[in-house]
């Protein structure tokens, strides 16, 4: 939508980074306002949750921290006043849970003198059971932010609100450390439940049973790509087994460190404009119940996801151009219709989802599931290999409009998506094999040559 749009440039004008990083950035909070109040319903009994996973590959230093920050601020703004609004009901539960704890403890201080002198304690351990059920609840204060929050306290968080987003550049520490070794099924396994919208139920020692009913949940997180390989390969087949990745809107864009120049900040006047559009949308009232409005497809819109679904199960056969990724394409159809959704409330839009809403939502999540599909395609293959067609990739796209084949060894080390030096020779050799690219030498400096023929060919 042009709103989104624009304000995904102005950020882009100003912070170079990735646009592909703005954008997820962009979407995320969109999708953690409109969770919040709204699902989706895709087809008779087919519906659920508005909420997204997004996950960006990049390198530290893309600036995803700023982005976050310019494109959450109307919720971060949002948190920071309920909690202030908050303080005199968390001051009173306070001051009654003191008081509730030192009655508890003088009944119990009772039992154990009586016990002690071989009284009977009938009574008291009634007064204590009573006691019991009277302790304080705290109160509901809203809380949709978290940055690297410990799967244990994002639970603790959802039980108390029912919407929350995960936003980190720092995806290593959830993905590289509280994620890994026994916990990591059960980890995963729950974040696939709040993806879905249904019931969480765990054991909490110390806490008895969790039960949390409603929760929306969305995911707006960076990872390095070594980070995320790292994590792939210590937990073998998990991550894709469980559909982690599946329900995931993946992104790998090239990096714009070193192309980045300063310019004189901006009015961020389509910015402000975004995030006024976020306010407006969390001041709608939640229910004790936390109850979503239900958003439903026209039949334009319908006919649209329609051909989209049956598009992509079309290539999941075998042969097919999606057949690698059956497991993260089977979800795209969900996720093209969450798009939609968002969209469509943002827009300030009535009734149902209109065709060209869902055209334009089908086109995101389609370039999403084909960065899967090229990440994923990359990850089957040796390294050196995968190196090497990223290698060839950025060269093609650093050379393009210039009257030159080569580019300095130094450059690429700098520049491309691959930098380790053992990486890069690796990635050179093998495309010296391949008889596309050559090291050549001129005086003291190196140099990769894209032979002619790869140049003329590229896109």
């Amino acid at each position: 939508p042009p709103l989104i749009r624009e304000a995904v440039q102005e950020v882009q004008a100003f912070v170079q980074a990735p646009t592909a990083l703005i954008a997820l950035s962009a979407l995320s909070s969109v999708s953690l306002a409109v969770q919040t109040f709204y699902d989706v319903e895709r087809a008779k009994s087919l519906h659920g949750p508005t909420g997204l996973f997004m996950l960006a590959i990049a390198e530290s230093g893309e600036r995803k921290s700023s982005c976050d920050g310019y494109f959450s601020k109307a919720l971060r703004d949002h948190d920071a006043e309920q909690l202030e609004a908050a303080k005199p009901e968390l001051a009173a539960f306070e001051a009654s849970r003191s008081a509730w704890a030192a009655e508890k403890s003088g009944i119990e201080s009772a039992i154990k003198r009586d016990a002690k002198e071989g009284l009977d304690t009938s009574d008291l351990k009634r007064q204590l059971l009573a006691h019991q059920i009277k302790e304080p609840k705290p109160p509901k204060v809203p809380r949709l932010v978290y940055g690297d929050a410990t799967p244990e306290a994002l639970i603790d968080g959802l039980s108390s609100w029912k919407s929350g987003g995960v936003m980190s550049a720092e995806a290593g520490a959830i993905l590289g450390g509280h994620a890994m070794g026994d916990s990591a099924m059960r980890h995963l396994a729950t974040l696939n439940v709040l993806w879905s919208g249904e019931t969480i139920r765990q054991h909490r020692r110390g806490r008895g049973d969790v039960l949390i009913e409603g929760a929306r949940l969305t995911i707006g997180l960076q990872v390095q790509e070594s980070t995320l390989r790292e994590f792939i390969k210590g937990t073998g087949d998990l991550a894709r087994g469980t559909g982690f990745f599946a329900r995931c809107l993946l992104a790998w864009p090239a990096s714009t460190q070193g192309t980045r120049q300063f310019k004189q900040p901006t009015e961020f006047e389509s910015l402000n404009h975004f995030n006024g559009r976020l306010r407006h949308i969390l001041n709608r009232p939640v229910t004790a119940d936390h109850d979503k409005a239900m958003i439903h497809l026209s039949d334009g819109a319908k006919a649209v996801w329609v051909a989209y679904y049956n598009d992509t199960e079309a290539a999941l056969a075998e042969g097919g151009d999606l057949r690698d990724i059956r497991d993260i394409a089977s979800k795209t159809a969900d996720n093209a219709a969450r798009i939609a959704a968002l969209f469509h409330v943002f827009d300030g839009a009535i009734g149902a989802i209109d065709g060209t809403t869902m055209e334009n939502a089908c086109d995101v999540a389609k370039w999403h599931l084909n960065e899967s599909l090229r990440f994923f395609g990359q990850m089957s293959q040796p390294k050196n290999m995968s190196d090497a067609a990223r290698l060839e990739e950025w060269a093609l796209q650093y050379l393009k409009g210039t009257d030159t084949d080569k580019i300095s060894t130094r450059n690429a080390q700098r520049l491309s998506p691959v930098r380790d030096k053992q990486d890069i020779n690796a990635a050179l050799e093998e495309l010296a094999d391949l008889g596309r690219a050559r090291i050549i030498k001129a005086g003291r400096q190196k140099h990769i040559q894209i032979r002619r023929e790869v140049l003329e060919g590229a896109p």
